[in-house]
């Protein structure tokens, strides 16, 4: 799964990244987006890319409330056709979420806690993760609202992150964006052959600090290198919750 990311260049410069009309998107920079925080994605409009606000955590149309969402921050490949959440999403509202790199918690010899991981391209460019979004109508806090959600597609890992996990996000190559977002391709099987794992040479991983168990944790210290053995925090101290 793909449960936190980063998201730390300006929306400037990844709308330029993407070929993209820069809309109403978050200005972070955020280095511990969580499930329901805000993301930036990218989706065709009247012809055109544009990237945008998104709720992560997507929220079928049928949804009694909100809360669902945080249930579905990631959609399996495999299932996506035959998921009643997913499926209509799939046909026709596929968008990319845009992350600097993301975590994957793994077991780490000679420590009895899970080490966070933080997952890069190796160029530094943003990943451009497979996604669907839906839009929700409903009460919320009192009041009638409207949210557009995605998630992020999974898939099985390619070999570095089977190493440390066994899935890990779609990553949509260049070539592929324009194939993926076009929503006349209802028929899923024309871009069902997208949803592989990346290419190894596309995840750079390395451990770093605890800090970003603790959702109220942000800032730059959070993809920092892992210190040193004896500087790390005590692993049965209370780190937070993933969550």
């Amino acid at each position: 799964m793909c449960g936190r990311f980063v998201l730390a260049s300006p929306p400037e410069v990844v709308a330029a990244y993407f070929d993209a009309v820069l809309g109403d998107a978050p200005t972070g920079p955020r280095y511990n987006v969580a499930p329901t925080d805000d993301i930036a994605g990218v989706l065709v409009r009247e012809g055109r890319r544009e990237l945008d606000r998104f709720r992560w955590g997507l929220i079928p149309p049928w949804a009694n409330n909100a809360s669902i969402g945080v249930r579905m921050i990631n959609a399996r490949a495999e299932g996506l056709a035959s998921s009643n959440a997913f499926r209509r999403s799939f046909e026709r509202r596929r968008c990319i979420v845009v992350a600097d790199g993301f975590y994957e918690w793994a077991t780490t010899p000679g420590r009895r806690a899970r080490v966070p991981h933080y997952i890069t391209r190796p160029d530094g460019s943003p990943y451009a993760f497979a996604g669907l979004w839906s839009r929700w109508s409903g009460p919320m806090g009192g009041e009638q609202v409207s949210i557009r959600s995605a998630t992020i597609i999974t898939t099985e890992p390619n070999e570095a992150m089977a190493t440390i996990h066994d899935r890990m996000p779609v990553v949509l190559a260049p070539e592929s964006w324009e194939r993926w977002l076009d929503p006349t391709h209802t028929d899923t099987r024309d871009v069902g052959d997208l949803l592989v794992p990346a290419a190894p040479e596309l995840t750079v991983i390395r451990p770093v600090a605890a800090l970003v168990n603790n959702v109220r944790n942000d800032g730059p210290a959070l993809i920092a290198d892992l210190p040193a053995p004896d500087e790390l925090p005590d692993p049965d101290a209370e780190q937070g919750t993933l969550f």
